[in-house]
Parts: structure tokens; sequence; C-alpha cells
């Protein structure tokens, strides 16, 4: 695969979708949506492929689940697609505005990124999840996808790239969308890609620690980075524990594999041990406890915990299972809980159980993170929960864009200046 030649074609469409208007970008997005769901059989029969392969090679259920499409799956990205176009187009907006004391007339506007890569694991909804974001905002986009996903991948762009061509009366342009050919074991692509100074704007990485550690360190073009998810429940004792236990359930159970699952639950000593009683009862042997010392002291003697309980060392600290396990820990007060997650968070997603008001408040501003919750599940850290219809990840850096990536995020600005003949 020739890059270069992808760069110049990327680049070509990115200027010509940059001054196209909403009203077209829109309907464009919505052929894309009728394609997919015309051709969600082959799409299916794809991505069963790719599951195929990643069984025999021994991948765990959690890469699986995050693998896999179905129709529920493909009515839910096409619902997303219908988000984004529902959006207001962000492009052109103006941020402000003023006039110099010559007379000259200064606008700050929204304008798009350009070409954008985007680097990614398993999940083959994020296909198109960044190529809606993105063709929206006026950008064009280089999909760079794992082996696991490789077949879903490249039928979901070619049904992209066959709407767009059959489209081009509306405005569509076929080159706004490339995938990268992937090999096993061979990631030259990547360092092409991370090193494709002025033909590259921006990189995005999305998927595990290793993926977003290699991304950030070796690349040569500006990188928003996206966050592995070690997230944290705090319990404090003013807490509705029969809601602190439904939330712990939902946070940890529902979809374990997903990046805003939480990974740790703490619990202050003056409830730890009720509510870990019932927490325990509510897992029901469906979670793998790694308990500090005193959490295992009171879960221990607990029917519902045996064959599922061990102790924690400080490996389990910190650590993004991304299964049907988690940290247990009992701290002694709020600040403590802070700290420890302070030290050993992602900058994610973080929530605490209260019902205490100044409680609530500290832990949300003293607490480093892109989404702080009070009284709610993390699961809801996503771009379709916050209304974005899509997103591109969940930024966890502090420049340019934090937590769920929707429209604006590929988004920057410019200054636009009218004069009447002034010099300097």
């Amino acid at each position: 695969m020739d890059l270069e030649q992808l760069y110049k074609s990327l680049r070509k469409a990115s200027e010509k979708i940059s001054v196209e208007n909403a009203d077209k970008k829109n309907k464009v997005l919505l052929a894309v949506a009728d394609a997919l769901d015309k051709n969600r059989k082959e799409i299916i029969e794809a991505n069963k492929k790719d599951i195929e392969i990643s069984r025999a090679a021994g991948k765990s259920e959690s890469i699986i689940d995050r693998l896999m499409l179905d129709d529920k799956r493909i009515d839910g990205i096409i619902e997303s697609i219908k988000l984004v176009v529902a959006q207001t187009d962000p492009i052109g907006e103006e941020l402000s505005g003023w006039k110099t004391p010559n007379g000259m007339t200064i606008r700050q506007v929204r304008v798009p990124m350009g070409v954008v890569a985007i680097i990614y694991e398993n999940r083959p909804n994020v296909t198109i999840d960044a190529f809606s974001l993105a063709y929206k905002s006026g950008n064009a986009i280089l999909l760079r996808g794992s082996s696991n996903s490789f077949n879903s991948n490249k039928k979901i762009v070619e049904v992209i790239k066959n709407a767009l061509k059959e489209n081009e009366n509306n405005g569509a342009t076929p080159d706004a969308i490339e995938l990268v050919e992937v090999k096993e074991g061979n990631h030259s692509d990547v360092d092409a890609i991370l090193n494709a100074v002025g033909k590259i704007d921006v990189v995005l990485p999305r998927g595990g620690k290793k993926l977003i550690e290699t991304v950030v360190r070796n690349a040569r073009v500006p990188v928003i980075e996206t966050g592995s998810g070690v997230c944290h429940l705090f319990v404090d004792e003013t807490a509705k524990l029969n809601d602190a236990v439904l939330i712990a359930e939902n946070a940890k159970i529902q979809r374990p594999s997903v990046c805003n699952a939480i990974e740790c639950v703490l619990a202050h000593e003056k409830i730890a041990k009720q509510f870990l009683e019932m927490m325990s009862d509510k897992f029901a042997g469906r979670v793998k406890m790694h308990a500090d010392e005193k959490a295992f002291e009171i879960l221990s003697g607990i029917k519902s915990a045996e064959g599922h309980l061990v102790k924690a060392t400080e490996e389990d600290f910190g650590n993004e299972y991304l299964d049907y396990e988690c940290c247990v820990k009992v701290v002694s007060s709020i600040d403590e809980a802070i700290e420890y997650i302070n030290e050993h968070n992602t900058k994610h997603s973080e929530s605490i159980i209260t019902e205490s008001r100044e409680n609530a408040r500290l832990f949300q501003s003293r607490v480093d993170a892109s989404c702080v919750y009070v009284n709610c599940s993390t699961r809801f850290t996503d771009g379709g929960e916050f209304g974005f219809g899509a997103e591109l990840g969940i930024s966890t850096q502090k420049l340019h864009v934090r937590g769920p990536m929707g429209i604006k995020a590929l988004t920057t600005t410019k200054y636009l200046i009218d004069g009447e003949g002034q010099i300097r």
C-alpha cells in the first residue's frame, strides 16, 4: 500500500469537504447509514470471520465482546450516525469577534483539522464512528485498525466508499476515508503514520495502554491522547448502600471489557462491613475480588465471596482488568480515597456515592479525571450518552479537548481579519 499516495488523496478530499455546507454533508451521512443498513448481512458475515480467527487464536472473551457486531449493534451504529447528522455543524462557528482601534474586524472561527488518522484495536464500530464525526466536521480520515478486526473494517469501509461514490452528485467525496491494510506482526505502517509530519494533521490512538503509550512515545505528528480506563467507585460513609450496590454492579458487570467500567471499589471504613457484604452478595460469584488487608478480613467471612476472593498485590492497584475482576479497598476518609484515586487512576472516569453535598463537591473538585460522577455509574462516559451521537474516544489529556470526543474535537480555529487598507 502506497501511504504517500493516500496522504495526497486524503489531503485533496479534506480540502473539498472543508467547504461543503451542512446540508450536503448530512445527506451523505444519511446515505452511508442507509448503505450500512442494506449491507448489514455482509458486514456481520465478515465480522464472524474475525471472531472465528480470534477465538482460534485464543483471544479472551472480553476481546471477542469488543469485536462482535450483530443486528442490535448495527442498529445502534446507524442511530449514532443519525444523531451526528442532528448535531449542529461546527464549521464556521464564530467563537469571538471584535473591532480593533484602527478599524480592523477580527473574528475567531471554527475550522476542520484537515487529515486525521486513528489507530485503534478490535472494535469495528470505531470505523463508522470515526468516519461520521470526521466527515461532519469537514475532515478526511485514515483508519488503521487491528488485524483482529480487519475483515470487518474492510467490509465496512467498502460499504462507506461505495455509498460515497453513489452520492458524488450530492457533493460526496469518496477519498475522504481510507483503510490501511494490516499485516499480522508488521507495524511499519504505524511508524510511517506517526512520522507523517505535514501529511497527517493529528493522530488519535484508541485501545489499550500499550497502544496508547506507543503512539504518544513515538509520534512526531500531534496526538490527542485517549486513555485506558482505570476507573474507581468510592462509597463514602453517608452513601445509600442499596444504591451503591446497584451502581457497583452496573459499573463493573454490565460490560466489563470497556474502558468506562470500574476496576476498583473503595469503601469508607464506617460502612465497609455492611457494604462489602451486600456487594459480595450482589456480585454472587460473578466477580473475582482482589482485596486489600482490611477488605480481605471482611470478605473472607462471607459465603458469597468463597472462591472469588484473593489478597491484592501491589500490581493490582492501578490495573485495568477489562474482565470480571476488580480491586476492593477500605479507606478511613474521603481525603485518603481522593489521594489513592489520583495516584492510581488514568484520568478517565471516577464516581463517589454520597449523601453529603460537601463530600460530593470536594470529590468533584479534587479528583483529577476527565469525568467525575456523583451518585451514578461511570458507564455513562460515552459520546452517545453525552448526546454527541458517536465518539472518537475518551481524551484523558488536558490540552485541546478532554472527555468524550464528539464533532468539535476534530476542529481547531483560525482568525479572519478584515481591513480597509490599514498598515502598521
